[in-house]
């Protein structure tokens, strides 16, 4: 095992090496750029000591030497931590909700080029020092996996820069100012100058896919056979959010319903939108409640379960944390039990209620209802009982300018849409399987 550690280390020297050079070389033209262009010699300064605290990193990093390397790596304890909050799934998801919850709320500070900069290059030094374990170092460099890490930082990039627009013109439109978009809107000829940034662009990531496909093998694998499956099976990663939706809901509800809705949804804006500002430019105080609805349902309810998916769900579907190995007889006790189960088992403490043997389809059906009411009568009450007392607290204003069927339509794409994190936690912490089970006709929820 130490003779191994030791190689994997020898193998991950120059990679390391380089990256520190790289993050070096990026802070160094950052600096350049604060003191030549914006006579900044301050933050000038910050960004030329830590681009030699990374110069320092690298000859460590190229040493390969399990000594040395001790010295760039992540502490044991802090690896057990950050494996701890990761593994348990509800930690996970909590954390990432109020992590993307004191951004919005501090985005003024998140959304300064030099806090920003400086978080990029915090996670860059993480990532750096986590290469140093070989689980973590396998999961990352994965070729199926790389794509995944690369979108993770440039969704983080395209999320700030809208961000930081959209905070500039509430500035503005506060000050009586025009967006930035129009007022530094110019038109410009498509020949020469698009199709000289189109042509640019291009030679660019062909360079990109050209160093990719010669360093990263091609992620083939052997023919397909049902006696020898991949473990975990997983699928490609933009469906990895479909498939973590599998595990909390039945098929014709994760991959029918729900994407159906969707669907609709995005489709349904238009229509039940009635705020007219923040056309054309980017904007937060004027829309505050898109905004929101829209980073929640893609990054927390899309984004984070790809995350999940690719880099967490091991052998089994289990979860492991980053730096956990990925053990193929980690066995988890579950014992998910159904809504009904809870109220006549639990309870009240007797059986559940079964039609007799002699009964016909239509007592079998009532007798499901009655076995099943718990479930039914909660489920009427998210859908229909929740939307007017909604209308009645906080969304009042919207109930007033929508109008009955337009906020009837909005309120329950929100309640479906809040239906897989609410399912996901219960089943989290209480194991809860369905609120609603018919087994007898596959319909659960």
């Amino acid at each position: 095992m130490h003779v191994d550690y030791a190689v994997f280390l020898q193998n991950m020297s120059g990679f390391l090496g380089s990256y520190y050079i790289f993050i070096a070389a990026m802070n160094a033209i950052a600096a350049f750029y604060y003191w030549k262009r914006l006579n900044r010699t301050d933050l000038a300064l910050l960004w030329t000591i830590v681009a030699l605290v990374f110069l320092v990193l690298s000859p460590l990093a190229f040493s390969g030497s399990e000594k040395v390397m001790a010295y760039v790596s992540v502490p044991e304890g802090v690896r057990g931590v950050i494996d701890y909050f990761t593994a348990q799934a509800w930690l996970y998801t909590m954390g990432t909700t109020a992590m993307l919850t004191v951004i919005y709320f501090a985005r003024r500070f998140f959304c300064n080029p030099a806090v920003a900069w400086m978080g990029l290059n915090l996670v860059l030094l993480v990532m750096g020092l986590s290469m140093t374990d070989r689980e973590f170092a396998a999961i990352v460099t994965k070729p199926d996996n790389v794509p995944i890490v690369a979108m993770v930082f440039l969704l983080g990039f395209f999320t700030w820069l809208s961000a930081n627009k959209a905070i500039k013109n509430d500035d503005r439109k506060e000050q009586g100012l025009e967006s930035l978009e129009k007022e530094t809107s110019e038109k410009v000829l498509v020949w020469p100058d698009l199709v000289y940034i189109e042509m640019i662009c291009m030679v660019v990531l062909t360079a990109i896919l050209i160093v990719w496909g010669i360093g990263l093998k091609a992620p083939l694998e052997e023919a397909a056979s049902s006696v020898k499956t991949p473990n975990p099976s997983k699928a490609p990663w933009y469906f990895l959010g479909l498939q973590e939706m599998l595990v909390y809901f039945d098929p014709w509800m994760a991959g029918v319903v729900l994407p159906s809705l969707v669907i609709f949804g995005l489709m349904a804006i238009p229509f039940l939108d009635f705020n007219k500002a923040g056309s054309g430019y980017y904007t937060i105080k004027e829309r505050k409640f898109a905004y929101l609805i829209f980073q929640f349902g893609f990054l927390e309810l899309w984004v984070t379960l790809i995350v999940l998916g690719t880099f967490l769900r091991g052998p089994n579907w289990n979860f492991f944390g980053p730096y956990e190995y990925w053990d193929p007889h980690k066995v988890v006790v579950l014992n998910n039990v159904d809504l009904s189960q809870y109220f006549w088992n639990w309870g009240l403490g007797m059986a559940l209620p079964k039609a007799p043997q002699d009964a016909n389809l239509l007592m079998q059906i009532g007798w499901i209802v009655f076995r099943e009411s718990p479930g039914i009568l909660l489920t009427l009450g998210y859908f229909i009982a929740l939307p007017p007392v909604m209308a009645i607290t906080v969304f009042r204003r919207y109930f007033q300018k929508m109008g009955f069927v337009r906020y009837m339509v909005m309120s329950n794409l929100l309640l479906f849409m809040a239906l897989l994190p609410v399912k996901m936690v219960l089943r989290w912490t209480i194991n809860l399987k369905y609120i609603i089970s018919i087994p007898e006709y596959l319909l659960n929820l």
